[in-house]
């Protein structure tokens, strides 16, 4: 039998599992702070709700669970593959988020600032960067359409990830529709947007002289293409120089006030700045869409938006929704690299004693504990190297029962 996890997936050791967990408390301490309440969804999800959900390449994405028994025979012996299964694993939270609010709205407050942090799974071919289970760290604020919202969203997943150690970043935002109505002034037709916005996005990947290529590979008009190139050559662009493009003023007065706010409520800690680059893949966005860059590590380490659609799927009426995600998998990478030292925990110590000395022990780790969190070993034949195992998973220092009245750190020379 295979003892390594399938691929994709990963095994945590201590050390890693307690930065793990200490992350996700700080950031849900950060976000219940902020007056954001915790909800539980199940992993399991109707196939109908995940095929239906407008998750764009995610939903080929979806690991999908067969039926069980006669059902399952019964739908081999149709011929028809789409009828094996009947259930899935969710491919992030926002779909069963959506759910949920449609099955409690009357149970919850409106709006709703809800938290979730769970894993989710995407059946992605196994890469860096790239798993199939991961973790996702989400804020969302349901039944309202202020962009107050997307303030508040800001500040929180902001002051989250400053409270975790993460410090040189920047925010960009855009809005689809202020996009949309960029790309129709230069000749696209509409039924092309999606199209067009899935080359654009690479821009920043494979400059304009690729975009250029690959929207003349997929036929578009060269007039239209060489329109848009033009365009693409006023970089970097301003909410002052979309006014000179766009007829409607309002999302981009919408958009720049939340810019302008979210600035001035940073410090200076951060700064919030327009990006009509910023497309964000998931096809539910329809409005504002926002992204976290690391200027330390040059990635994303946050996204989310605006869909004010996805609930009405549910409830059949529009249901105004807004949310932002920090990259959890991205972050842990990044603390683990830089070997970050957990604040606000107690130091890790190891109380060594005989085998007979148990209950002693036990009552001499009990007033260590008011200072340390103290694990208990019994003396092993060699010491030293059980030290030094100790080390290396994290523990601070230890103390030998009988013959060390002071514990004795690692740090200290000894």
């Amino acid at each position: 039998m295979k003892v390594t996890p399938v691929k994709g997936t990963n095994d945590y050791l201590p050390a890693q599992a307690e930065l793990r967990d200490y992350l996700q408390k700080k950031i849900c301490e950060t976000y219940e702070n902020c007056g954001f309440q915790r909800i539980f969804t199940p992993i399991i999800e109707d196939i109908e709700n995940l095929d239906k959900s407008e998750g764009g390449d995610n939903l080929n994405l979806i690991f999908k669970i067969m039926k069980r028994g006669d059902k399952l025979k019964k739908a081999i012996d149709s011929g028809d593959p789409d009828k094996i299964a009947d259930m899935g694993l969710r491919y992030d939270l926002t779909l069963p988020l959506s759910r949920y609010y449609a099955n409690n709205r009357a149970s919850l407050p409106n709006p709703f600032k809800v938290i979730q942090i769970d894993k989710v799974y995407r059946a992605e071919r196994p890469q860096k960067g790239r798993l199939r289970e991961f973790m996702q760290c989400d804020i969302d604020i349901l039944g309202s359409e202020s962009s107050s919202c997307e303030i508040e969203l800001i500040h929180t997943t902001a002051k989250a990830l400053l409270n975790i150690g993460i410090d040189n970043f920047k925010i960009k935002v855009n809005d689809r529709r202020i996009l949309k109505e960029i790309l129709l002034s230069t000749g696209f037709q509409e039924d092309q947007l999606d199209s067009v916005c899935i080359s654009f996005d690479k821009l920043n990947k494979i400059q304009a002289a690729g975009v250029e290529k690959e929207l003349t590979e997929k036929g578009f008009d060269s007039k239209v293409i060489a329109d848009f190139m033009v365009l693409l050559g006023n970089a970097p662009f301003t909410l002052d120089y979309v006014r000179t493009i766009c007829d409607n003023t309002e999302y981009i007065d919408t958009l720049s006030n939340i810019i302008d706010t979210s600035n001035r409520l940073s410090g200076g800690k951060y700064t919030v700045e327009y990006d009509m680059t910023l497309v964000r893949g998931q096809g539910y966005y329809t409005g504002t869409v926002f992204e976290i860059e690391s200027l330390d590590f040059n990635s994303s380490i946050a996204g989310g938006g605006r869909y004010d659609n996805l609930i009405g799927k549910f409830v059949k009426e529009q249901i105004p929704a807004v949310g932002f995600s920090i990259g959890f998998e991205r972050i842990f990478s990044i603390l683990m690299e830089k070997k970050a030292r957990l604040e606000d925990k107690k130091k890790k110590i190891v109380l060594i004693y005989e085998e007979n000395q148990i209950e002693d022990a036990i009552i001499h780790a009990e007033k260590l504990r008011e200072t340390y969190s103290t694990a208990l070993y019994v003396k092993p034949k060699k010491l030293g190297k059980f030290l030094n195992k100790l080390e290396e998973q994290g523990y601070d220092g230890f103390l030998v029962l009988g013959r060390d009245e002071e514990v004795r750190f690692f740090s200290m020379d000894f």
